[in-house]
């Protein structure tokens, strides 16, 4: 035999010399959801990884988060119901809490974090739905001009990418004309180009709330048997202008990585998500798995497949386990 893959597999010193992959930590983005009040650290029982945290709790977190190089965060808001209402008014309302941590974190912490966001009104939305609601039906061209707004009040606010996460037609481009009519030239925008409607989510709806108060998601977020239907998505969002390109989930939807990593120069994002993330704790929980080895070989296969970006659940266990 001529070739003999296995000698370059023969000892640590060469397989690491040949290997093609590697998570570093300037890979991941650490997700936080947060709360209004004060001294609020409320751990999700669906995803015992993550809590709920209020603005005092957020800054040390992130504090914490940079001792291990990990600097690059996406913010969730858990709205209480009293503030929601059928346009998501309060995205953009001055008084807003998510705006305001953003800008504190901002004037605490500067360029040494990047903030990213989540433009979607279903946050914010009396009828739990991404866009507008009317008679039972998502409005995409009226949900539009509220994503926009929305998103202006997050660059104003200091985010430095912002996450549209509504799978609505068009928004892009809105978000992007609205921004530069601003000269908010400089921020970017990390479209969620192909979510689709996962049975995934579970955990993250139970950390925000935010579940449809009727009817599913399913006219918006992709039907998970497509995968042609991406590339077309893609194709939209870089002519109206992404930055950034998101598929969600990453574990299940691998090959849409990496179909979308061949197919753009753009970076591709991967989101990591609640349920997946869940599935693993509860496998190593049942002493199924080995709980780091999982991690570890779960963000590799995301990696591999062309992510340049990893929202993880994982991302400050994960952190702080390569600096010890």
């Amino acid at each position: 035999m001529l070739r003999r893959p296995r000698r370059n597999r023969k000892t640590e010193v060469i397989r690491s010399a040949v290997r093609e992959n590697a998570v570093q930590v300037e890979n991941l983005i650490m997700p936080l959801f947060l709360v209004g009040g004060s001294n609020v650290n409320e751990v999700v029982k669906s995803l015992p990884i993550a809590s709920r945290m209020s603005e005092d709790n957020c800054l040390k977190e992130i504090e914490s988060g940079l001792k291990f190089g990990l600097n690059k965060f996406i913010m969730f808001p858990a709205i209480p119901e009293a503030l929601k209402d059928s346009v998501a008014s309060h995205s953009y309302h001055p008084d807003n809490f998510y705006l305001k941590v953003a800008a504190n974190i901002k004037r605490n912490f500067g360029n040494d974090v990047c903030l990213i966001s989540d433009v979607a009104m279903d946050p914010y939305s009396s009828d739990g739905h991404d866009g507008y609601v009317e008679n039972g039906e998502i409005i995409n061209d009226v949900t539009l001009p509220i994503l926009a707004e929305m998103a202006l009040a997050q660059a104003q606010a200091g985010f430095d990418i912002l996450g549209p996460s509504d799978m609505m037609d068009g928004r892009i481009g809105a978000i992007r004309t609205k921004l530069d009519e601003a000269d908010y030239y400089n921020t970017s925008i990390m479209s969620y180009t192909a979510k689709y409607a996962s049975c995934f989510y579970g955990p993250f709806r139970d950390a925000l709330d935010s579940a449809p108060k009727s009817g599913d998601k399913k006219t918006y977020q992709m039907d998970p048997a497509n995968k042609k239907e991406a590339l077309i998505e893609a194709e939209l969002d870089e002519m109206e202008g992404a930055d950034f390109m998101m598929v969600k989930p990453a574990l299940h939807y691998l090959d849409i990585i990496h179909i979308l990593k061949e197919s753009t120069n753009l970076p591709i994002s991967a989101y990591h998500v609640s349920g997946e993330c869940a599935l693993l704790i509860a496998a190593a929980q049942n002493g199924w798995i080995d709980y780091h080895k999982a991690i570890d070989e779960t963000l590799l296969s995301i990696k591999r497949a062309g992510a340049d970006l990893i929202i993880t659940y994982f991302a400050k266990e994960w952190a702080e386990r390569r600096m010890i």
